[in-house]
C-alpha cells in the first residue's frame, strides 16, 4: 500500500508537528541542537567502515598473468569482428558491382545468341 502524499502545505506541517511528538524531547529545540553540534565528534565512513583485506599474493600473480591472455581474447575479438566487418563489405561492393554490369553482361549475351542463331539457320544442311 503506497503512503498517502499530503495535498496542502498545512497537512505536511501537521504530519511533521506529529513526527516531532513522536520522537520527543530531544529533538524539540532544532536550532539548540545545531548549536551544539562539534564537527570533530561526526564520525567519517573511513571510521565506520574497515578496509577490505589486502589480496593475496598468489592471486594478484594470477590476476597479473591473466591479463595478457585477457588481451590477447580482447585482440582476437576486435579482429575476428573487423574480418566480419571487411567480409561484410568486400561482399557489398561485389554485389553492387554485379548489379551494375548485369545489364550490359545480359545484353551481350542476347547479342551473342542471336548471332549465333543467325549462323545456325543460314547454314546449309546436308
Amino acid at each position: 500500500m503506497a503512503p498517502k502524499t499530503p495535498n496542502k502545505p498545512a497537512e505536511l506541517l501537521s504530519d511533521l508537528e506529529s513526527i516531532r511528538a513522536l520522537l520527543g524531547d530531544d529533538f524539540q529545540d532544532t536550532s539548540a541542537a545545531g548549536e551544539a553540534l562539534d564537527p570533530d565528534t561526526i564520525p567519517l565512513l573511513s571510521d565506520i567502515i574497515e578496509p577490505a583485506p589486502a589480496a593475496p599474493t598468489g592471486t594478484a600473480v594470477a590476476n597479473e598473468s591473466r591479463e595478457p591472455s585477457v588481451r590477447s581474447a580482447f585482440r582476437s575479438l576486435a579482429e575476428r569482428h573487423i574480418d566480419h566487418e571487411l567480409r561484410t563489405a568486400a561482399n557489398l561492393i561485389l554485389q553492387e558491382v554485379i548489379d551494375d554490369f548485369v545489364p550490359q553482361i545480359e545484353a551481350e549475351l542476347k547479342r551473342r545468341l542471336e548471332s549465333r542463331l543467325d549462323r545456325l539457320i543460314r547454314a546449309p544442311r546436308s
